[in-house]
C-alpha cells in the first residue's frame, strides 16, 4: 500500500531533523511530506538543504488548512493511507505500524493514536487533560461515541476518508472537529494505544491557563459545527 506521512510544520526548525530521522529509522518504506505553513524560522531552508519532500504554503493557513493541503496532495498522488504526525517530536514513529494496521485491514477508516489507553509516557499537563476529558464528553454527546484522546494529531486515514478530508476539513479546531465530521458521516473511528514524548524543542501554542480558554472555545465550536454540518455519508 502507498502510505504518506504528513508532517505539518510551523517554526519547527529545532525538531524537524530528529523527527525525520526517527521516521526513516522506524518506517523507511513510507513516504513523507513536510507541510511548511509559512514558518518564520529556518524550517524551509532546512528542508531544502536536506532534500526533504515538502510543501511550502504561500500564506499561513493554520493547522487545519495545512493538513487539508496534505490530504489534497495525497488524493492527487493516489495514496492508500495518510498519516498525520506532528513536527514537534511528540509522536513516536515506532508506533506507526500499529496505528496503520486497523486501517490497512479495513477495520477502521481512521485510527487515532491515544496516550490515554495505557496511560504510559507523556500525559500532558493536568489542565490540558481536564480540557481533553471535557471535549471527549462533548463529542460523545454529539456523536454517541467516546474518543479519549480528542486532540491527538497522530492519526491514520484510509483512502475514502482522505478524499473526504481533502474536500471537507475543519479549520478552527481541526482535531476534535474532524472526529465529529467523520463520525456523523458514518466513518469508523477508533483509537490505538501509543506512547507520546514531550516536545523536543520550541514552544507549544497552548499552555497554562490558555488550555482552559482553548477547551471552552472548542466545546462551543463543536456544538456550532455539529448543528451546521451536513453529513456526507461514507461510501460503501
Amino acid at each position: 500500500m502507498k502510505i504518506l506521512v504528513m508532517i505539518p510544520c510551523y517554526n519547527e526548525e529545532e525538531n524537524l531533523e530528529r523527527v525525520v530521522e526517527r521516521l526513516r529509522e522506524s518506517c523507511p518504506e513510507v513516504d513523507f511530506l513536510i507541510i511548511d505553513d509559512c514558518s518564520t524560522d529556518g524550517s524551509r531552508a532546512l528542508c531544502e538543504k536536506n532534500g526533504y519532500s515538502y510543501l511550502s504554503l504561500p500564506v499561513n493557513l493554520g493547522i487545519g488548512g495545512g493538513v487539508q493541503s496534505g490530504y489534497l496532495f495525497a488524493v492527487e498522488r493516489g495514496y492508500d493511507i495518510t498519516v498525520q504526525m506532528d513536527g514537534d517530536g511528540q509522536h513516536d514513529p515506532a508506533y506507526l505500524k500499529a496505528l496503520i494496521e486497523p486501517v490497512a485491514h479495513g477495520d477502521l477508516d481512521m485510527a487515532i493514536g491515544s496516550r490515554f489507553i495505557t496511560k504510559d509516557g507523556f500525559q500532558s499537563s493536568a489542565l490540558r487533560r481536564l480540557g481533553i476529558n471535557i471535549i471527549s464528553l462533548f463529542i460523545r454527546i454529539l456523536t454517541g461515541q467516546r474518543v479519549k484522546d480528542t486532540t491527538s494529531g497522530f492519526r491514520a486515514c484510509n483512502r475514502a476518508l482522505t478524499e473526504f478530508y481533502a474536500q471537507h476539513y475543519a479549520q478552527d479546531y481541526p482535531e476534535p472537529e474532524a472526529i465529529v465530521s467523520a463520525l456523523v458521516s458514518g466513518y469508523r473511528v477508533g483509537e490505538v494505544p501509543v506512547v507520546m514524548k514531550e516536545r523536543i524543542g520550541g514552544t507549544s501554542s497552548i499552555h497554562s491557563f490558555k488550555s482552559v480558554y482553548y477547551m471552552v472555545k472548542v466545546c462551543l465550536s463543536l456544538v456550532v459545527y455539529r448543528l451546521s454540518f451536513s453529513p456526507r455519508k461514507r461510501p460503501h
